[in-house]
């Protein structure tokens, strides 16, 4: 009961959030080595970064389900950064994917869609990241689609094309954009940094989590440790440390 009385008379601790919103890339980002477990890691006790990671999903798909999970009445303004990383599945071939192709001019829009909606919530634009897809090692994702019984149905070259729309609406719209298609190839071989072609290799992961943190750190960099040190509490009477 003390407890209780306690809990309701003091206001819950909000704690910040990261948002990650994304396709595959994002969704397995927390697993052993991933990006998002590397910025989980950066940020214990700062914030909590949330994965919001869809597999096979598009900006198509993305664009109708994001006010379904960020809405003034769940938090909001708790939230610190978002990302915002999809092209992999939206750049597949039409003739050969046309349930994950979006057009090369829906896609631009919809991640201005999305942008505004965020703004729309007050998260703002400086609040915002894009990520482009990453480039396309064409002759292992062939051999990934060949297992399934399939033909390439990704190219890198266009891949490229919606990497640089993603950095055109960063532009336009005033938020920050992770060009990882260009960055990766900046290495001759990029092979390194992807696990089947499309994927991310933990190299690539570890690649990824350092760009990002570059992006984040001068957001972040003044967030508190939530709490103090267990060694700065005061034992005799805690209360004074930690209500």
């Amino acid at each position: 009961m003390a407890l209780a009385e306690a809990g309701a008379c003091r206001r819950l601790l909000l704690w910040p959030r990261v948002v990650l919103f994304g396709d595959s890339i994002t969704e397995f980002s927390f697993q052993e080595n991933g990006w998002g477990a590397a910025l989980a890691e950066r940020l214990v006790r700062k914030c909590d970064v949330v994965n919001r990671g869809l597999s096979g999903y598009n900006t198509r798909w993305a664009k109708l389900i994001l006010p379904r999970l960020i809405t003034k009445s769940t938090g909001a303004e708790s939230i610190v950064a978002v990302t915002i990383f999809f092209g992999a599945n939206d750049s597949a071939l039409k003739d050969l994917n046309p349930k994950q192709h979006v057009p090369l001019e829906e896609y631009a829009a919809n991640l201005k869609s999305m942008i505004q909606y965020l703004k729309s919530v007050d998260v703002t634009e400086d609040r915002i990241i894009l990520i482009t897809p990453p480039p396309l090692q064409e002759s292992a994702w062939e051999k990934e689609c060949l297992a399934k019984g399939d033909k390439l149905n990704r190219r890198n070259a266009t891949t490229g094309e919606y990497a640089q729309a993603c950095v055109q609406v960063a532009r336009e719209c005033g938020t920050d954009v992770l060009d990882l298609w260009t960055l990766m190839q900046k290495n001759q071989d990029f092979s390194s940094y992807l696990s089947d072609g499309l994927h991310l290799s933990t190299k690539g992961n570890s690649f990824l989590a350092a760009q990002l943190w570059s992006c984040l750190e001068k957001k972040l960099s003044a967030l508190p440790s939530l709490f103090p040190y267990w060694r700065d509490v005061d034992h005799t009477n805690p209360e004074a440390s930690l209500l």
